[in-house]
């Protein structure tokens, strides 16, 4: 019997958020590329370590690879509830979840000269989406379905930007910052459009010709926007209904990496000290 087929059967049939089926998808789509999880039959703890090798033998990280293996293991398991096929290969297999690299945001002299550097054609469309995000702390797709007319309302001096999250549905309050108004005035308000494996294709290339030391992907502007806003005091409550965080604890990921503040608040705190 076809494993691809009932996958993307039982995936079809589940209640769940647009963003979670696109994740699920993405595995279904991993399955199809590497060619040899195609039946049931195949479902054997030889073949789910060699599906986790070629897995790694990607750009993929060890966290985003235990992701894919706990999505597809509820399926497989399922199967092996219906007597479908005769033992659960993870039951067999044991998956580690890795520890996640630590997120290295841009910082603002980086965010400067990203801004100030002259690119042309797509490096120049794709940066540009880099910075409208890290001055909105809106994540990719967010971005490509921003619409200024419908999402947006005027408070004062500022614009904000009013909607909900395609991947969580949650709620997120965020401003345009100044670096991000030049972007949507430099394109009439319509952002440009571009897939996001190609746009982190282009920053590789951004990141080579700035010279920076760090791993530049779409997601690191999203980051760079949180860690922006904790420098500068935001208090993190605010920052996660920026961001559209439904747990708080998600956004104190992002204070971790904040030294300098630290460092700011420790020389005042000193200064206070009798």
């Amino acid at each position: 019997k076809d494993f691809i087929a009932y996958c993307e059967e039982a995936l079809a049939a589940e209640d769940i958020k647009i963003g979670t089926r696109k994740h699920k998808q993405v595995v279904i789509d991993a399955v199809k590329t590497y060619g040899k999880l195609k039946t049931y039959g195949d479902l054997t703890p030889k073949n789910i370590l060699a599906f986790d090798r070629w897995l790694h033998n990607g750009e993929r990280s060890d966290v985003t690879i235990y992701g894919y293996h706990k999505r597809l293991k509820k399926w497989v398991g399922e199967l092996a509830r219906l007597d479908e096929i005769p033992r659960n290969p993870y039951k067999i297999v044991s998956v580690t979840r890795g520890k996640s690299k630590e997120r290295q945001p841009l910082l603002e002299s980086e965010l400067k000269k990203m801004r100030d550097y002259p690119f042309d054609g797509k490096l120049e469309r794709v940066r540009d989406l880099f910075i409208f995000s890290a001055y909105t702390g809106l994540a990719f797709c967010d971005v490509q379905n921003f619409d200024y007319q419908s999402m947006t309302v005027k408070e004062g001096d500022l614009v904000f930007i009013d909607g909900n999250r395609i991947k969580t549905d949650t709620k997120f309050f965020t401003p345009i910052l100044a670096p991000a108004m030049e972007v949507l005035k430099k394109y009439d308000f319509n952002l440009p459009k571009i897939s996001n494996q190609k746009a982190n294709d282009y920053l590789h290339l951004i990141q080579a010709q700035l010279g920076i030391k760090k791993n530049l992907t779409f997601h690191v502007s999203r980051h760079s926007f949180a860690t922006l806003a904790l420098a500068h005091d935001v208090p993190i409550e605010n920052v996660a209904r920026m961001l559209g965080h439904e747990d708080i604890r998600t956004t104190q990921i992002y204070a971790k990496v904040l030294r300098t503040t630290i460092e700011r608040h420790a020389t005042a705190l000193q200064g206070a000290i009798i």
